[in-house]
């Protein structure tokens, strides 16, 4: 489903992840996006579950003020995305050598994936928070660099694409696969529909009982 316009959408996305478009496609959300850049970084004695929702709230907060001075009156999606091991954050690595550093300590291990979502509309500010848990099969260094000379790690949480080439790596997911790739479809749905928003376009269809 293509991006719509402001003014025939039925969700503004604050993020600029096709990843996410891609997730809104399949429920089919129609959406425009408007994308919000703020400093990410975790302030000092800020949980983690803290730290995601937080983000994704101002994300929706700044993209709804923003739709709102157009004169429009559409509900705002925020999101953020963090893998967490061992008590430590990793996010978007800043180069080959950090996506190296990352995947070398996913290796073999099971790490956390949380992802907030949150949306800011006219009917208030609903937030929620999904967290799974991603087992990895032992990488070598040698599959770790062609991984990485695939470039799919970069400008991906914990430097990898669960949807991507990586999918082969992991050995069990107890949690949401949407939202290790960027939205809880699940969340989503509830928070959209207390906004007014359907993820169903159609009804279902009618089954005779036995």
């Amino acid at each position: 489903m293509p991006e719509t316009s402001l003014s025939d959408c039925e969700v503004v996305l604050a993020s600029a992840s096709p990843r996410r478009r891609e997730l809104l496609d399949q429920i089919g959300i129609q959406y425009h996006v408007l994308a919000s850049d703020m400093d990410e970084s975790m302030c000092a004695g800020q949980t983690v579950l803290a730290h995601v929702q937080r983000l994704a709230l101002a994300k929706a907060v700044a993209g709804h003020a923003r739709v709102r001075s157009t004169g429009a009156d559409k509900p705002v999606l925020g999101a953020d995305t963090v893998v967490e091991i061992d008590g430590s954050l990793l996010g978007k690595p800043r180069d080959t050598s950090q996506a190296l550093q990352m995947l070398t300590r996913l290796s073999g291990n099971t790490h956390r994936v949380h992802t907030a979502v949150a949306v800011v509309s006219e009917q208030g500010e609903y937030v929620d928070v999904n967290t799974s848990e991603v087992e990895f099969m032992r990488l070598d260094h040698h599959l770790i660099e062609r991984y990485i000379a695939t470039g799919e790690p970069m400008g991906k949480a914990g430097a990898y694409a669960i949807q991507g080439i990586a999918a082969q790596f992991v050995r069990c997911l107890r949690g949401s696969y949407s939202s290790v790739m960027g939205l809880p479809l699940y969340e989503i749905a509830l928070l959209l529909a207390r906004c007014g928003v359907s993820t169903l376009h159609a009804p279902l269809p009618h089954r005779e009982q036995p």
